[in-house]
Formats: structure tokens, sequence, C-alpha cells
């Protein structure tokens, strides 16, 4: 379906007209109608498939129709400060040819970025992109009205929810008046999703796309490999394949830290994203991420959800993530509105049983690429693998601790000291023996002591090394 085919005003379609959008994408086919009837919706879909079009272009058709506003109108929730700012742009360019107000409201700001929000807060902005808890922040000091919003807007609420905003969140929908219009975007429906749900929306219709399944435009590619190895293969992939509009997610900020600093030693145009950024350090990254100032972006999951940028030619998983639901988030950061992309998950030691429940989830096995390693290609025999590899380990330690008895009894039965081969584990034995040669009332009584020492050594190790099999 085309936007032109719904019941769109000519401002709103004259600003996708210039933005080359034409084609709706199947949620805001499914999701535009039922919310310009002004009805509740919860819609479930996949990330980066056009939710923020999908709640954001009933919105500006609607308010676009009436006289400019100095009240909220309209409240949109979202997890992070920079999906915050990603939907006020967006606003910007769809309301492009509408007098529509809007503010984006988020932590980590200075004295100045706090005042200019509190400003547009009072000023009312009728389109308020918001954080839960600065905007709970605000809300504590007095100066914010909300009794005027007609249309409550969730967006990731599946990740607010993760992150801990269930109670700031029924917190502001309680300054809402009870007569609006509730719209609810999510990649995934658990329990305590329905749960607030069923607390905050009257009757709504459901919209279910293609849930929690990476879109068929993802070009995916799992490499089984030891941990020492990922750094070669992401190089080489980078030199040989592609080194530019990627994203490699790690598991932790130390890691992204660390990871990112060895690119850039191998001469690799790396910049970092991760929790521990100020602010205005974070917009900086991503600003020249977008402009392609930079060329491979190390991030933690900080930027797995909800993030626009164009173009994302590769997405490499240097660790598998937690959980299926993360895998999906993150490689649909690439193939974006129809596009192409690549998909590689870099799969090492310990990860093996992860990822098997990651392509049991998908329902499907991921295609293989060659690492020139000698782990398990196949990701599925790796216990046993393991199991044969300590089998094989444990064999040789028995059969050494056997050499070591051989030996030993060797060196006492059969030979003088003097004539003994050098052996390390008992060089105590052997310094006793020599310094007593020349004594032969005590000879016989130190020989008798070192015996006894060295055959339940000999046997100890033996049974030590048994015992680790």
């Amino acid at each position: 379906m085309k936007f032109d085919e719904l019941a769109l005003s000519y401002d709103v379609l004259d600003a996708l007209d210039a933005m080359n959008f034409d084609e709706c994408t199947p949620i805001q086919e499914q999701a535009i109608p039922v919310a310009l009837q002004g009805r509740d919706l919860i819609a479930v879909a996949q990330t980066g498939t056009g939710k923020t079009a999908a709640f954001l272009l009933p919105v500006i058709d609607e308010l676009g129709m009436r006289e400019p506003s100095d009240s909220v109108k309209c409240v949109v929730m979202t997890p992070t400060r920079e999906l915050a700012l990603q939907i006020d742009r967006q606003l910007e360019g769809f309301s492009y040819f509408l007098p529509i107000s809007s503010t984006a409201i988020y932590g980590g700001t200075d004295g100045a970025g706090y005042a200019q929000q509190q400003r547009a807060l009072k000023m009312g902005a009728e389109v308020i992109i918001a954080t839960p808890g600065r905007l709970l922040a605000h809300l504590s000091m007095g100066y914010v009205d909300l009794s005027q919003v007609e249309f409550f807007i969730l967006d990731e609420a599946d990740r607010m929810l993760d992150m801990g905003f269930y109670d700031d969140i029924m917190q502001i929908a309680a300054h809402l008046p009870k007569n609006r219009q509730t719209l609810m975007f999510s990649a995934t429906m658990p329990p305590k999703i329905q749960k607030m749900a069923k607390a905050l929306l009257s009757d709504p219709v459901e919209v279910k796309i293609a849930v929690s399944k990476p879109t068929d435009k993802v070009e995916q590619r799992v490499c089984i490999c030891h941990d020492g190895e990922k750094i070669g293969i992401l190089t080489k992939l980078f030199r040989e394949e592609n080194s530019k509009r990627v994203i490699v997610f790690a598991s932790s900020k130390l890691k992204v830290k660390e990871l990112a600093r060895e690119l850039r030693r191998l001469k690799f145009k790396a910049g970092e994203m991760h929790s521990d950024l100020e602010q205005s350090h974070r917009e900086v990254v991503m600003n020249d991420f977008r402009n392609g100032h930079i060329d491979i972006l190390v991030a933690t999951d900080i930027v797995a959800r909800g993030i626009d940028i164009d173009d994302i030619s590769m997405v490499v998983n240097f660790d598998v993530p937690h959980d299926c639901e993360d895998y999906v988030h993150r490689i649909g950061r690439t193939a974006r509105a129809n596009a192409e992309g690549v998909a590689v998950t870099l799969v090492g030691d310990r990860d093996r049983r992860k990822f098997r429940a990651i392509e049991d989830f998908l329902g499907y096995k991921v295609a293989r690429m060659e690492s020139g390693s000698t782990a398990d290609e196949t990701g599925g025999d790796d216990e046993s693998g393991r199991k044969s590899r300590r089998e094989g380990r444990s064999g040789r330690n028995r059969k050494s601790a056997g050499n070591r008895c051989k030996r030993s009894s060797a060196k006492t039965v059969d030979k003088p000291a003097s004539q003994e081969e050098p052996d390390v584990a008992d060089t105590s034995v052997e310094a006793n023996v020599t310094e007593a040669a020349g004594q032969e009332g005590e000879q016989k009584p130190k020989r008798r002591r070192n015996k006894r020492r060295r055959k339940p050594r000999a046997v100890t190790d033996a049974g030590g090394d048994a015992g680790n099999a």
C-alpha cells in the first residue's frame, strides 16, 4: 500500500514525498488506519519495520488540522535519550509543512540543557518526547501541565519495562486525562506488557507483524571459533569484505572500550558507544557515524533497539547476545527499509550452547562461514569435542605419570646415585643421596628413607592425574 491511499492530509503526504517515502511497511499499513479512527492500539512488530512513522503520522495529521496550541497535546515515552532525539528529528521531518511544536526531554544534560527543557514545558510544546525518569522529575517540580493531553504513546514498551520504568510510567499516566488515545508499540509481548496494556489501554486493537523474527533481507552468518581468534577474524572480515557502515556489538562496556582501541590501533576508523560516555560525547559519536567520519561503531546493546541509522551494511556480534530477543534486535540494525544487509556472529568456546538456543528460537540453522580454526564448525558437537580432548589429555597425563614411576624405580634399583639421569622433580632426593655418598655409616638409612619418599611421590602424581581425568 502507498501512503497516498491512507486518509492522511496533503501536508503530511507532501512531507513524506519530500523524504522519498512512498510505500507503507506492513506495520504502518495496519496501524495508521486504526490510529486515525481514534482507537487505542497495541502493536507488536520487530525492530526496523517503521513503527515510529506508524504512531507519529496519525498524531501529526490530527494536530495539523487545528490551530497551534500552547498546551501539551501528545506525550511520547521512550527508553533512551538517543531514541528520544531521533523521534524528535523524525517528527520535524514529517511535520515540515505544519506548525507543530515539539521538544525532547531526557537526562544527562547540563544546567543549560535542563533550563531549556524547563522553558519548553512551561510554554507548552504540543508534542513531548521524553524518557520516563526525566519527565517525572519535571512533573515533580509542579510546572508541567498534562491535563490537555490527547495522545499517549509508549514506544519500545518492552525495553522500558526491562529497564525498570513500570512505576514511572504508571505515575506519569496518573497525570493524564482518562479520555485520551493510547498507542503502545513493542517488539515483544511478554506477560508484563499485557499487564501494562490492560491498565493503560481501553478496548485496544491488536496488530502483530512477524513477531520476533529477523527480516529475510538480512544475510545471517555464524563463525565458530576460539575466543582468541576473534580479533583476527574481525580484521580479516573488515579488510577483505567490508569496513564501512558497520556496528559491532560487544557484551560489556569494558570489552567495547578494548575492542574499539584495538581497531583504531589497526588503522580502522572506529568509535565506541556505551553508557559511560557523557551525553554530549554520545551525540558527537552518533553524528560522526551518521556522517561517515566513523566507519565502525563498537557498542553495547544501548544501540540495539530503536536507533535509526541509515545504510548499515553489516552488524557483527563480537559476543553472542544473552537472549534470543537481543539477537533479533541487534541484527535488525541492518537491512532496514527494504534494504539488504549482513549479520555475522562470532561464537567462541563458551557461547556454543547459547547460539544453539538462538537457532532453536529461529527455527533454522544459520549459515556457517570459514574461520580457519580447528574449532568445531558445526557448533553441535563441542561438548563431545571437549570431552575427547579432556580424555586425550588425561591419557597423556597418566602415561607420563607411569613413566615417572618407572624412571623412579629404575633409578633406585638399577643405577648408583652418581649415574642417575637428571629429574627435576627429584632434585632434593638426589642432593641427599650425593651428600651422604661419603658417609658409610649413614648411607643406608638415608637411602631407605629416600626410597620410602620416592615411591609414594610417583604414585601420588599418577593418582592425581588420574583423578583429574
